[in-house]
């Protein structure tokens, strides 16, 4: 049985991975920005661990993990909270940059500062799920885009890195998934959703678990999950 840290485990492609490693009987620690929210996350995963620390506010996460438990191996880091905001780069002013960047990027480095020395031990795993967006910005997607480049440039680094230690570094990179985010995103656009259009959560989170699962002679580095329709 793997411990795994993760984010994002309220809704979609969170929740999604959250739930199939429960049901293999994993040891969860689930990261939620407030005491209310951790609560809800604790009923919906019985067994399930906790660390609260807002990804809003990265300069605050060290604070806020030196007064709480934590775990004392680590062999999946699991980076899949995310925000999005779209609009062009002309209308965007600099408290949604600043907002982005924090959840999307900012946050993800910091956790993984915070929790290295662990993963190092556990020669664990860190993934990342970032977006198609990561890959190629569009127009209307470019604060969006800029913290998944971002966030791209982390994990190769990081994985350079941190190979002498063990620790392996996976970016997966989900094309239109059918969560709460991209129902915001249609709405964004004026477009009505349809959640059938898109990949399911779940089949997100079994390229993850894909990753995780990989014996150790062998590392995905990257790779891309496109809807099949």
């Amino acid at each position: 049985m793997g411990t795994h840290v993760i984010t994002g485990a309220g809704s979609g492609i969170g929740a999604a991975v959250a739930a199939k490693l429960d049901e293999r009987g994993e040891e969860l620690w689930l990261l939620a920005r407030d005491a209310r929210r951790a609560a809800e996350l604790r009923e919906r995963f019985p067994g399930a661990r906790t660390l609260v620390g807002d990804l809003a506010q990265p300069d605050r996460l060290s604070w806020a993990f030196s007064h709480q438990p934590q775990p004392d191996r680590i062999d999946s880091l699991l980076h899949v909270a995310g925000v999005v905001e779209l609009g062009a780069v002309g209308d965007m002013t600099p408290k949604v940059w600043q907002e982005t960047l924090a959840v999307n990027l900012l946050a993800p480095a910091e956790l993984t500062r915070l929790l290295l020395p662990t993963l190092r031990v556990s020669q664990g795993h860190v993934v990342f799920v970032n977006s198609g967006a990561g890959l190629r910005a569009s127009a209307e997607w470019g604060v969006y885009a800029a913290s998944k480049f971002g966030l791209r440039a982390l994990a190769d680094s990081l994985r350079e890195e941190e190979h002498g230690h063990g620790v392996r570094v996976t970016t997966v990179y989900p094309g239109r998934t059918a969560t709460p985010m991209q129902a915001k995103v249609h709405a964004q656009e004026g477009r009505a959703y349809d959640e059938e259009a898109w990949i399911a959560p779940e089949s997100v989170a079994k390229a993850v678990l894909t990753a995780i699962d990989l014996p150790r002679d062998a590392e995905i580095t990257d790779v891309t999950v496109r809807p099949g329709k």
